[in-house]
């Protein structure tokens, strides 16, 4: 355990799977106190005793991103527990694969809700405590889906990605003269547990034949964007956004991959 991150409290939603998974192991190896916020508490319970067991500190609370008074308490809960904010890093999200023909209303309103408002119900409960201590880090998980690409099937999902990021730069605005900084970072394709069950080993294959560096990528390489952009390395960034995706935005076209 390195330090960049001793003695602050921080908060990832969706922290049990995935790149969320990947983001709550590295910022407690760096000595932060980790609040994890999922629905699954068996999935919470075992990656809060894997943090544990390398001599870190963590929790969970169990909440509904989409949901405004889960929020709520979950800003509560964390300040209960450890007595402030210091960083939130929003990383829920769901990304259920529909073609625009087959795709209803609850469809698009499931994905914008966990997605979209969700990312505006978790920074406003986190905004009153960053505030009155005029310090916080807010890392946002967008995506090169409706950012920089299009992806059949995601319709819905690239909709919120683009507005996720139009709300990192207001946001980033209004919080900057409370010391407040609000980033985001753009993920390519990375190999998480619903990587492969709901896209597939055809989507994986094809994917990695569009990446430069020829492999999709892991949840570590996200969580390494995030841990910088929300230590004091970063103090003087906001409204801006990394991407990590091995280069798969870079070609003009496939024949530009080896």
């Amino acid at each position: 355990m390195f330090g960049r991150m001793k003695n602050k409290v921080a908060i990832v939603t969706g922290g049990a799977r995935g790149i969320g998974r990947g983001i709550s192991k590295v910022f407690a190896k760096e000595g932060a106190k980790v609040l994890i916020v999922v629905r699954s508490e068996e999935h919470a319970k075992k990656v809060v005793d894997e943090i544990k067991d390398f001599g870190g500190e963590a929790s969970y609370f169990l909440g509904d991103v989409s949901n405004e008074k889960d929020m709520e308490n979950m800003a509560k809960t964390c300040l209960e527990r450890y007595g402030k904010i210091d960083i939130l890093c929003h990383n829920a999200g769901i990304f259920p694969e529909v073609r625009l023909e087959n795709m209803t209303v609850e469809d698009w309103d499931h994905v914008h809700n966990v997605n979209l408002k969700g990312t505006f119900l978790a920074v406003k409960a986190c905004m009153p405590n960053m505030m009155e201590n005029k310090y916080g880090k807010i890392v946002i998980t967008s995506s090169i889906t409706g950012t920089k690409t299009g992806n059949p099937g995601l319709a819905h999902y690239a909709a919120t990605k683009g507005g996720v990021n139009g709300f990192i730069k207001t946001a980033a605005i209004e919080l900057a003269q409370y010391n407040i900084t609000v980033n985001g970072v753009e993920p390519g394709n990375i190999m998480t547990e619903g990587m492969g069950s709901q896209l597939g080993e055809d989507y994986i294959k094809a994917q990695e034949a569009s990446i430069p560096m020829g492999k999709l990528g892991e949840p570590e390489d996200i969580a390494y964007a995030a841990l910088f952009l929300a230590s004091d390395e970063a103090k003087y960034i906001t409204g801006e956004t990394i991407t990590v995706d091995g280069g798969q935005t870079l070609p003009e076209s496939r024949f530009a991959v080896n």
